[in-house]
């Protein structure tokens, strides 16, 4: 009774806090989250390679007192509207039909709040529809014709061509080359010259610079992209949203792990923020982010905590299609998170990988860290 007694008299000097914690037992693992003082934190966004100006971009919105959620997708929806950029929105390599279904997820830190959107058409934003079915819906995720459905009652233009001449014609030449005894044949076949001159309404020349990123994406498969952008403000509010047009050629209807919560996203306010990039089937079997998220719970540094999940989709990955000789994944996961401190990293199964920051209002890229050194 004497130890009742001082526990009682110890919870109710707390507050709502210890209350908390007795009408839900689960809250006591927070004790080992990070723990931040609100309006002494230095903001961080961190995102994949191909987020750089992303990254600013939602710097800036911070800076000037914007909501993270705000930040993190005034940041992809550069990328998203970039017709340059093959892994996302405008410009995105279409499914076997040619067609360019989007997916995407955002997730509101101190609101708890989500919204997603899976095979989503016609539309170039699909972060902003995401937001919308956070805000306006009692929904989480909504998809195909549905998400388009209430993208145009929403007032997003529906009917937007999303294939550049340059996706189309990488489209083209997969269907090409698919079988040798359909119908298809490419340029080559039909005796005609690549056109290689670059610019609107011509065949762009697949050495430039700006596709070296997607070729590198390949890993032995088909090419996929995404991007991923994570912020936390200077009190602690953390936003996350990943968008992508997913993998190259995918049979239509195919949903990756970027519009499901827990594997390309996942945020916790009392914790951080994770995000990924690269074959999405493998972070859908481990429930990559969310593992991440939980790794940093347990006081693992943002880094570690992606290497550790890593490990996970490297124990998993057993068929024998998706394993090189040496019995490794023969393609590539990304791990980009931070923590309610403003600690932030990255990861990759293998060398090479990047992931873009900015601190302190300078936006760069830094090498990932990774299990195994690629040859």
């Amino acid at each position: 009774m004497s130890s009742r007694r001082n526990f009682l008299r110890t919870t109710a000097g707390a507050g709502l806090g210890a209350a908390t914690l007795g009408r839900f037992p689960f809250a006591r693992e927070l004790a080992a989250a990070p723990i931040s003082r609100a309006g002494a934190l230095r903001p961080v966004v961190i995102a994949s390679a191909n987020g750089l100006q992303a990254v600013e971009r939602a710097m800036q919105t911070i800076q000037a007192g914007g909501d993270t959620i705000e930040a993190v997708v005034q940041g992809v929806n550069i990328v998203e509207l970039d017709p340059q950029d093959n892994s996302v929105g405008y410009g995105g390599l279409p499914n076997e039909d040619g067609v360019v279904q989007l997916d995407a997820s955002v997730m509101h830190g101190p609101t708890r709040g989500a919204g997603a959107v899976a095979s989503l058409e016609g539309v170039k934003t699909p972060s902003r529809v995401a937001v919308a079915v956070m805000r306006y819906t009692d929904h989480v995720l909504l998809v195909g014709a549905g998400a388009r459905e209430f993208a145009r009652k929403l007032g997003f233009n529906v009917n937007e061509d999303l294939l550049t001449e340059d996706s189309r014609r990488r489209w083209l030449e997969w269907r090409a080359s698919l079988s040798p005894d359909d119908d298809w044949i490419s340029p080559e076949e039909a005796g005609a010259p690549p056109l290689r001159t670059g610019g609107r309404g011509a065949m762009a020349d697949p050495r430039r610079d700006g596709e070296r990123a997607l070729l590198d994406s390949y890993d032995g498969l088909r090419p996929w992209g995404t991007i991923n952008c994570n912020a936390v403000d200077r009190n602690g509010n953390i936003s996350g949203v990943t968008t992508t047009s997913g993998l190259a050629w995918k049979i239509p209807g195919r949903v990756g792990d970027s519009p499901i919560l827990g594997a390309g996203l996942y945020v916790d306010n009392d914790v951080g923020a994770c995000g990924s990039t690269g074959r999405g089937e493998a972070v859908l079997k481990t429930v990559g982010s969310h593992t991440v998220v939980e790794n940093m719970r347990r006081r693992m540094s943002p880094t570690d905590a992606c290497l550790e999940a890593l490990h996970r989709v490297v124990r998993w990955t057993v068929e024998k299609r998706l394993l090189g000789p040496d019995g490794r994944p023969n393609f590539n996961v990304n791990f980009y998170a931070l923590n309610k401190n403003g600690d932030y990293g990255a990861a990759a199964i293998w060398s090479g990988s990047r992931f873009a920051v900015s601190v302190d209002g300078r936006a760069q890229l830094r090498d990932s860290a990774y299990l195994f050194q690629r040859a």
